[in-house]
Formats: structure tokens, sequence, C-alpha cells
């Protein structure tokens, strides 16, 4: 679409604007770390967006995150932006390389569905975080690549990568971090900004996790991920597995295997797939069995609210649904 010569995916007039100004939410474009022993500032129990990329393992706790929603960074020589939006509880790591250029994200003031909308800094385009699409300017169109992520508490993340380092408080900015400016409102059912689309399957603020394949969107309640430990499903096409060993995580696989779709269950908490009886731990790597060192393909999950989800994707399917 384009109005008064403007390129747009979205209705122009469903764009509001989120109180602060352009940039007036900072991004973090010169991060600082900490190794696990400098690391008392965060708890064990704080939750992280937990990124590993070529063997370069990098945490972002929420609690600093909540405050400048993107930090521009690079892990395992990959840029990266490590995105999150407060009001949607939707995290997202991009590949932030366009037409070959690396490019920084900041907050435009904006947002579509109650979601952050981003802005690179070449050519003022605006993208939504939920989407990684750029849906108004000159990049209108543009998918951006999005990278596997972890949304784990740091007592757990520091288990499975002992040799992670930590986002520090150290951001160039004056913040309270050890307070949350939006308080209750993470279970309140309110939703404070309009959105095209509702559904009263779940509570608005129901943790899911959404994957599609193009055609198909389909949402699982990451309390039932959490409670199942396992799940073997279809999305559209595409075989999934999803595991989960730690609170607030999910991982996401690919179960095809050769061309064989496999299934998975833990046995005598091991987790085995049932047609060769092979061992695989977290990372999806067979372990032990017929299928040694085979490594399942990692799929980049969708954290965020069921009202977020649903008002971009009205006809998802829900896990579990008859």
């Amino acid at each position: 679409m384009e109005t008064n010569g403007q390129k747009h995916l979205i209705p122009l007039d469903k764009i509001r604007s989120g109180g602060p100004p352009k940039d007036g939410i900072p991004s973090i474009d010169d991060p600082k770390f900490a190794e696990i022993q400098g690391s008392d500032f965060v708890k064990d129990s704080d939750v992280v967006i937990g990124l590993e990329i070529n063997g370069e393992a990098k945490a972002y706790p929420l609690f600093i995150l909540v405050w400048h929603e993107i930090v521009n960074d690079s892990v395992g020589d990959t840029p990266v932006s490590v995105t999150y939006c407060p009001l949607c509880y939707t995290s997202q790591v991009f590949e932030r390389i366009i037409d070959g250029n690396v490019v920084e994200f900041g907050t435009s003031g904006k947002l579509y569905n109650s979601n952050l909308l981003m802005y690179d800094r070449m050519t003022d385009s605006y993208w939504s975080q939920s989407l990684g699409l750029a849906v108004t300017g000159d990049l209108t169109g543009t998918q951006l690549e999005t990278i596997p992520f972890d949304l784990i508490k740091w007592g757990d993340w520091k288990k499975i990568n002992p040799d992670t380092i930590v986002l520090t408080t150290d951001t160039g900015f004056i913040r309270s971090y050890d307070t949350d400016p939006y308080g209750s409102y993470y279970t309140d059912p309110r939703i404070m900004f309009p959105v095209e689309h509702e559904d009263d399957r779940l509570h608005p603020k129901e943790l899911i996790i959404g994957f599609n394949d193009g055609d198909t969107y389909k949402a699982y309640k990451q309390e039932d991920i959490e409670s199942q430990g396992v799940i073997n499903d279809h999305v559209g096409n595409i075989p999934i597995l999803l595991i989960s060993e730690y609170d607030l995580n999910s991982r996401a696989f690919e179960r095809t295997v050769d061309n064989k779709i496999l299934k998975f269950e833990y046995k005598d908490g091991v987790l085995i797939d049932t047609q060769t009886n092979s061992e695989w731990n977290y990372k999806g790597t067979a372990i032990s069995g017929p299928m040694k060192d085979t490594q399942l393909k990692r799929m980049s999950i969708h954290p965020g609210f069921w009202f977020e989800w649903i008002a971009f994707h009205p006809d998802t399917l829900l896990y579990g649904d008859s």
C-alpha cells in the first residue's frame, strides 16, 4: 500500500503513540558485560534472554531491557538486535543485517497492536517487533532473520552455559533498574492500547509460544509445554518438537532427520526418540545410541502474551483445542 507517497503494510491510522518520543526509551548501543563471578547484581530468579551463537553465550536481563527494549550487539561475530516489548512480554532476536549493511535499531515511540515499532537508523523505516517486518518506509516488506534464543531464569541459563557473560546496568543511562515500571500490568487483564483482534480462548496475558510455517500459525501455552515436558506436533507441514526442562523456558526443534519424522519422549528422565532409543540432550544433539552426534535443527520461538499473538494472527490454531 501507499498513502500520500508513504509505503506501508499496516493501516497508518492504527499506529499509536506509546507516550515517550522517538528514542525516549533509549536503545543500548554499547553494551557492557560481566562474567558470572561478577554478576551479583542479577538474581538467579531473574528472567533473561539467553543467546548462544558460534560458541559465545550472553544473557540480557529483562529488568534492564524493560527500560531500553533494544540492545544492538554482536554475538559470535553475528550482529544482532535483542528486543523486548514489555507491553506484550514479547522477546525476539534479529540478525541486524539489511542488504549487506549492519544497521542499528531504535525505539520509534510508536506502537501497532500494542507492540513495539522499532526504526532502523539507515532508512528510518518502521519495523514491527512482533513480525520482524518493515511495515512503513523505504524498506517496507523487508523481513529480518530471527535467531533462536532462550527466555529463561538466570540461574538455569548459567547451568546450561557456564561460560556466559551477562549485560550489566552500566548502560550510560540513569534508570531505576531495581524496579519495574509496569508493576501489576503483567497479570492484569487490561490491555493498555488498542489491538485489531481479540480472542477469549485464553487470558489476554497468558504466556504462549507461537510458531508459523508461513501459512499456518499455532500457539502453545507455556504452562502446557512445562507440564508435559515434551510435545510432538506439527505446525502446518513442519513436524516440531517442543521440550522444557526449566521454568518459563521452551526449546523447539524440527524433528525430521534424513526424511524420517522422529517421535520423542522422556524415559526415566532422559529424552529419547522412540524409533532408535537414542539419547538426546537439551541442545537437540544425540549423545548416545544409533543417532549419536546427529543434530536437530533448532527453531526460533515467539514467546509473548496471548493478546499480542492473536492480534497479529487472528486465525491461529491453539494447541489442545478440540
